[in-house]
């Protein structure tokens, strides 16, 4: 996590995401980059038309840059490298643009948790990102001033090709010494499987990551949905942190309808950290 990059709109939520960016960030001596963006419909761009030079566009830019400076006048930014920059365009297009650009390796947001993401940036924009994004979102849920994170639970199906999103899950956690426990969600009807299938699967995914199955460490969880099995199942064990894969629209699986992903980060009152698959 050599750079971090945190896109703000002023709101609480969106400062939630940035004490937790600027804590990892002094933690892996890392680049802090925070990104406003001056929302503008999609439709006005990719054409020759548009020029983001026009005076109205510009007026609106230097506005938010000034309330930009006053908003990054923050005790805990001290001692953090921190590089602002404000820009225009369609929110989400231009957080995945800008890291790419950047080479970004994880990107941290703020959400109004379980009441539904309501905020501006914190709408449609942050679903949209962790659909689509290809590096890590951190999505945070509180004003967390320590973001201790002592258990994490990694919810997948373990199918083998979310091995990678397993390893950068497995990094993620042993920044912060935490523990990590394997979450399978087990659906009624035509979707259930039993326990030991469950295991078996489970114990071919391990295999491939070379890690010692071990009973301990594995919670198999029944529930309706998906969602709420990841969510009910992270509580149960008392995690600090969901993380799971995902592969935009397809959710955890091709057998899976919507975007799973999108859904825990919406419904979840713990953080959530998505890998791309």
């Amino acid at each position: 996590m050599k750079k971090i990059l945190v896109p703000v709109d002023f709101s609480k939520t969106s400062e939630y995401a940035l004490k937790t960016a600027a804590l990892l960030a002094k933690k892996n001596n890392s680049e802090l980059y925070v990104l406003h963006v001056v929302e503008l419909a999609e439709s006005l761009f990719g054409t020759d038309q548009f020029n983001v030079n026009d005076d109205q566009v510009m007026f609106f830019m230097k506005l938010a840059k000034k309330r930009f400076a006053k908003f990054l006048e923050k005790d805990y930014l001290k001692d953090v490298n921190v590089i602002d920059t404000v820009d225009v365009g369609p929110t989400a297009h231009v957080i995945q643009e800008t890291t790419k650009k950047l080479s970004i390796d994880l990107v941290i947001m703020g959400s109004v948790g379980a009441s539904g993401l309501k905020e501006v940036l914190i709408g449609s924009n942050t679903e949209k990102v962790v659909r689509y994004s290809e590096v890590p979102i951190l999505v945070v849920k509180k004003d967390d001033t320590n973001f201790d994170i002592k258990k994490v639970v990694f919810a997948s199906n373990f199918d083998l090709e979310n091995i990678h999103a397993y390893k950068k899950a497995v990094d993620f956690a042993k920044s912060f010494n935490a523990k990590m426990k394997l979450l399978y969600i087990n659906l009624p009807g035509n979707q259930f499987y039993s326990t030991e299938e469950i295991r078996e699967q489970m114990r071919k995914f391990l295999n491939k990551v070379e890690v010692p199955y071990d009973k301990e460490n594995i919670l198999i969880y029944n529930d309706y949905t998906i969602q709420l099995g990841i969510i009910n199942g992270a509580k149960e064990v008392k995690a600090d942190l969901i993380a799971m894969p995902t592969h935009g629209r397809k959710g955890l699986s091709h057998f899976f309808n919507g975007s799973i992903g999108e859904d825990v980060v919406n419904h979840s009152t713990l953080p959530v950290i998505t890998f791309k698959i």
